[in-house]
């Protein structure tokens, strides 16, 4: 159906159809229940290669891409996780804070006053490509080929761009692992080379593969996540002033803004390896499952009114960073950032609005995230 309050998106619901439906794909969950029982299930694997071994999908994704530790389960996933789990903690990101205020500042800089302006380049996709470059030791020159090759991974409809991109991408990991063995340093990456090198513990495939996804992911979200989140403020002027008039609720707020308008819409790939039973409809074994973070962040079953942004609503319990074991490990960051960049923009320019009307607005076509071509906003 199409969402009247988000002009050109169109969101699954749950209803008469039921909160797990089958499809030609696979089986869909839209129930907010459903999908968290989903999301935390083990019979519910993320093993693409065993998924698709003897299938020949064809595509020519570079294996550092295609075989993340987003596709992998335990124990694998568990030794993976382990390895980068401390520089996310809620200690590691409050040392990361004057970093990311001092970035949003710095880009704030540039804004023109009076002119139209584009939020997503010129804060939205800057700042969480700068702080996960930081945290990972990526040089600053060579933070705009990272986000030309991670928009390009997520292009839909174009295979071609996606598999030149993840080969590019894996291809300037492998360089900057070479790199950072030379030379070490401090940085999260130098941590993994050590790893690697030392205990063992990573394979080198594996030590490359987990460079691209934090790289990759570690500002893919958060970007379409702060875009999001002001669109969802612009259009809701009343909840806007009061954040304005209360910054202090900022760090609250970002939990409905999340829940509003998820980053994400769909989770990874998921596959039965048996029979699972969600909301009262059996899975066969051996098919895909697909759970729609978006669609789930919206049921009216868990979520009242689920079509209204409410700033005083507990969203806490919405899956916009995943559940279970393979929760967001970047959430703690991403949140971070939300906060203080909105902060920034509501402190600094108290008169921003659109540029445009909302129903000009684009939005980027991709299965996975959602996330806004460009936020045209004006200033003064």
């Amino acid at each position: 159906m199409t969402d009247p309050t988000q002009p050109g998106r169109t969101r699954t619901t749950t209803g008469s159809a039921g909160p797990v439906r089958s499809g030609p794909a696979g089986y869909l969950v839209t129930g907010h229940t459903e999908a968290r029982a989903a999301l935390n299930d083990p019979r519910l694997s993320k093993d693409t290669a065993v998924f698709f071994a003897g299938k020949g999908s064809g595509r020519r994704l570079h294996p550092a891409v295609a075989r993340t530790m987003l596709a992998t389960d335990p124990p694998d996933h568990t030794r993976l996780r382990k390895l980068v789990t401390g520089a996310f903690t809620t200690g590691a990101v409050a040392a990361l804070r004057p970093f990311i205020a001092r970035v949003t500042g710095e880009l704030l800089d540039r804004w023109p006053v009076g002119a139209p302006f584009d939020f997503v380049s010129g804060l939205a996709v800057p700042l969480p490509v700068a702080v996960i470059c930081e945290l990972l030791g990526v040089p600053e020159a060579d933070r705009a080929d990272v986000r030309r090759w991670s928009a390009d991974l997520f292009a839909s409809g174009a295979p071609d761009v996606i598999d030149s991109a993840s080969s590019a991408i894996a291809d300037y990991m492998t360089g900057l692992v070479a790199a950072r063995r030379r030379s070490p340093g401090t940085a999260l990456l130098d941590r993994l080379v050590a790893a690697r090198d030392g205990s063992d513990r990573l394979s080198e495939q594996e030590l490359v593969s987990l460079g691209v996804l934090l790289l990759v992911a570690g500002h893919e979200t958060t970007t379409n996540t702060l875009g999001n989140a002001l669109l969802a403020l612009l259009r809701h002027p009343a909840e806007l002033r009061r954040l304005r008039a209360r910054p202090e609720l900022v760090p609250g707020a970002v939990d409905e803004l999340i829940r509003f308008d998820s980053a994400v819409s769909t989770a990874t790939f998921r596959f039965t390896t048996e029979a699972v039973t969600l909301g009262g409809t059996e899975i066969p074994a051996g098919v895909p499952v697909l759970v729609a973070i978006g669609a789930a962040n919206r049921d009216p079953e868990r979520f009242p009114d689920p079509d209204r942004l409410d700033l005083d609503r507990d969203a806490s319990a919405h899956l916009g960073f995943g559940h279970g074991i393979h929760r967001c490990l970047g959430a703690p960051l991403a949140r971070a950032e939300t906060e203080i960049a909105l902060r920034a923009v509501l402190d600094r320019f108290p008169g921003i609005r659109l540029a445009v009307p909302a129903e000009q607005l684009t939005w980027r076509h991709t299965r996975l995230v959602r996330g806004l071509a460009a936020l045209p906003v004006q200033v003064r």
